[in-house]
């Protein structure tokens, strides 16, 4: 065996070991340790997540047309039997255990979630599919995108936290409609947004060492830019590879203008750091959807003299724009057009997905001590191989970590999966390590 090929194996039982010694790198808990349980905090009456109105592509998006039980787009629905949901099914039709695969996996979270919170508690679902024309013509009803909940047995006190605990299971806008149900609904199984998960355009600039702006579309591995470290500390951090670099597609990106003339823009389920309240400590600003950023927010700043400041949002917009990139940096975050931002989407925690991709992180230092700093320069990974932590594999790690046992909190996900990864060096190839290195976001399956 050749002697790269050796080290590359070294280098993957290092990593597994140094996983199964510090039972994790992240902040987790480890192993035999009681979770500390999240506080969430009740949504209120007529509130709605994110603040757009439901067919706002920053939200479920547009209606598509009715499904009937016999147009060809039925199939596209799937049936839901789990057991720990109760479906009211008043037309005996089974109408309301039909859905859309996003659907189901966001309501299946949320009935762990809600036994979770209260024992004895079960999901109720009261509307779901609509195949006899009770709601408005653009209603997602129809599509088998949307359901209406309670709990069961009902308890509208609970209906404000049911409402919260409907975020955090995944679905794309959830609206405190009623006294009687909360209203929840998702993305299209093939919209964009899921496919794509988050990124930035092509056009918006990153600092590099050196004090430079270079564009994302010419940025490359290797590359070293300006991030923030988990300390607080404005750090250069290295630019390992890219969860997403695609030219050509279209998309729809929020743009957040700051009162000191930043704009960020980046597709709605991108994480950003926001604050609903001044504050100048890195510490009290939360990892976000971009979806959740209004008028009246505060996100952090590099500013001219090189330190982190506070700069209140005076403007949300949308626009489509061409190009789709997303960047993983060793540190999780980079500043995009001087304002900070997290390399990760689709999964609302900055941590977890931080450490997820805490191994490959390993792996890629430990290739980089081998052979140089150049290693990284010729790596690329498909889109298809890697797909910016895929909604379906992403969401499945937080069922299992999210919503496991009594609270949510953060726990190790399983390793089964390989990734497909090329780098190019003068003397040696990295080809031998593709059906051996880790690959975290394959973890999900």
């Amino acid at each position: 065996m050749k002697l790269p090929a050796c080290l590359a194996w070294l280098a993957l039982l290092a990593v597994c070991l140094c996983s199964w010694m510090v039972q994790g790198c992240g902040p987790g808990p480890g192993y035999g340790i009681r979770p500390r349980p999240r506080k969430l905090t009740p949504m209120r009456y007529k509130q709605q997540v994110p603040n757009l109105s439901e067919n706002n592509l920053g939200a479920s998006g547009r209606a598509e047309g009715k499904i009937t039980r016999y147009s060809e787009r039925f199939n596209e629905l799937v049936c839901n039997y789990n057991p720990d949901i109760k479906f009211k099914d008043e037309e005996n039709t089974k109408a309301d255990r039909f859905m859309t695969k996003r659907c189901k996996d966001s309501l299946n979270r949320l009935a762990i979630a809600v036994m979770n919170q209260w024992p004895g508690v079960h999901l109720r679902v009261t509307e779901a599919w609509d195949e006899d024309g009770h709601h408005p013509p653009d209603s997602l009803h129809y599509e088998g995108r949307a359901v209406d909940i309670t709990t069961d047995p009902r308890k509208p006190e609970k209906y404000g936290l049911l409402a919260q605990l409907a975020v955090e299971a995944g679905f794309d806008w959830v609206y405190y409609e009623s006294k009687s149900h909360v209203h929840c609904s998702v993305k299209a199984d093939h919209s964009m947004a899921v496919e794509k998960g988050g990124c930035f355009p092509s056009w918006v600039q990153v600092s590099v060492a050196g004090g430079g702006q270079k564009a994302l579309s010419s940025l490359a591995p290797g590359d070293k830019v300006i991030a923030l470290s988990a300390s607080g500390q404005v750090v250069l951090s290295t630019v390992l590879l890219f969860l997403h670099r695609d030219h050509e597609s279209r998309t729809i990106f929020l743009i957040l203008e700051t009162e000191d003339g930043h704009q960020l823009a980046l597709t709605p389920h991108h994480m950003v750091f926001l604050s609903p309240l001044y504050k100048r400590h890195h510490s009290e600003y939360r990892a976000q959807f971009a979806s959740r950023a209004k008028n009246g927010d505060y996100v952090l700043i590099h500013g001219a003299d090189g330190r982190v400041q506070p700069s209140k949002i005076i403007s949300v917009k949308q626009k489509e724009d061409v190009g789709v990139f997303a960047p993983l940096t060793e540190d999780g975050t980079l500043f995009v057009n001087g304002v900070l931002a997290s390399s990760y989407a689709l999964v609302e925690d900055h941590r977890l997905a931080h450490w997820t991709f805490g191994p490959l992180r390993l792996v890629l230092k430990f290739t980089q001590l081998l052979w140089g700093e150049s290693t990284l320069r010729g790596e690329t990974i498909e889109p298809e191989t890697l797909s910016h932590c895929s909604t379906h594999k992403v969401l499945q790690v937080e069922q299992n970590t999210t919503f496991s046992h009594r609270g949510m909190h953060e726990s190790p996900p399983s390793s089964n999966s390989q990734m497909n990864l090329t780098a190019h060096h003068p003397h040696h190839h990295l080809s031998d390590m593709k059906e051996t290195l880790d690959c975290t976001a394959k973890d999900f399956k």
